[in-house]
């Protein structure tokens, strides 16, 4: 009975063993044929390596090095005017690009999608980090008879008439300085500066702080805003300008001498039932 018992385990392994043994060759030989088929599709569809998005970039964002990263892109449904290692998005010594539209990540570069190098996206893309856009109503005479381009520095005057009658105040129309060398990023609705003719504008779009904006606003609303056109070389800060008329016209104001003004007398007079003084030339 033993020995009946021993035999049947015996043999037990045995099948077992085998079908371990079947069962490795069967996984074995599927995983060949699958990397076969991998390896077939591969060589079937043949890649370009092309520059993608590493990660979702928003409209304006200047690209760097790690927005970009070299993919393999299927070689007949790349895209139109991408770019590779022959011709690549970011090159050394170039001023970088700017992303004309959101993109998402892995999304293929394109030209319509990317600036020129050291190109724009618009006025966004030019205003430094704090500022912001203030549009100022010009005509041919406050606007420099149009001889101002995106990218020109320029003055800020305003002339206007300060309420009030105080005596120490400015007399008449004052013209003051109110903005030194503010910054133009826009004529009309051009924001470049490759036109080279004097065109007439309505409007031109400045760059400033929010403080200098309200500045501008309300002096825009107040009076008039004229605007004088700075050198490009020229680094110089204006300082306080003010001038009214009496200046203007070198008009002085001639204080009275208290100890020298004349005596005043009077005399008291009675008219019907009111009585009233008189001035009259003081004598010794």
């Amino acid at each position: 009975m033993r020995l009946l018992f021993g035999l049947v385990l015996i043999a037990g392994l045995g099948l077992a063993g085998f079908a371990v043994y079947m069962a490795q060759n069967y996984i074995g030989a599927y995983e060949n044929a699958l990397q076969e088929e991998r390896a077939k599709v591969t060589k079937a569809v043949p890649t370009q390596m092309i520059y993608v998005s590493s990660r979702p970039i928003a409209y304006g964002e200047e690209l760097t090095d790690a927005d970009i990263r070299l993919v393999p892109w299927p070689k007949e449904i790349l895209p139109v005017g991408y770019f590779d290692d022959t011709n690549p998005i970011i090159v050394d010594g170039e001023k970088p690009r700017v992303v004309l539209r959101p993109m998402e990540a892995n999304e293929a570069f394109m030209p319509v999608k990317v600036s020129e190098p050291g190109g724009d996206a618009g006025l966004t893309s030019r205003l430094e980090k704090g500022q912001r856009a203030f549009a100022i109503k010009v005509d041919v005479a406050s606007g420099v008879s149009g001889f101002l381009r995106p990218g020109d520095r320029v003055d800020v005057y305003w002339t206007g008439r300060i309420p009030g009658n105080d005596p120490n105040l400015p007399q008449g129309d004052v013209t003051k300085l109110i903005q030194s060398g503010i910054r133009l990023i826009a004529v009309d609705q051009t924001a470049t500066s490759d036109n080279t003719d004097a065109t007439i504008a309505r409007t031109v779009t400045v760059a400033a702080s929010p403080t200098e904006i309200a500045g501008l606003a309300q002096a825009q609303s107040t009076g008039k805003l004229s605007l004088s056109l700075m050198g490009i070389n020229d680094d110089t800060v204006a300082e306080a300008i003010e001038v009214d008329q009496r200046s203007l016209l070198g008009i002085t104001k001639v204080e009275q001498n208290a100890e020298n003004s004349l005596e005043v007398c009077t005399i008291r007079t009675r008219r019907g039932a009111d009585v009233v003084e008189i001035p009259i030339p003081c004598t010794d």
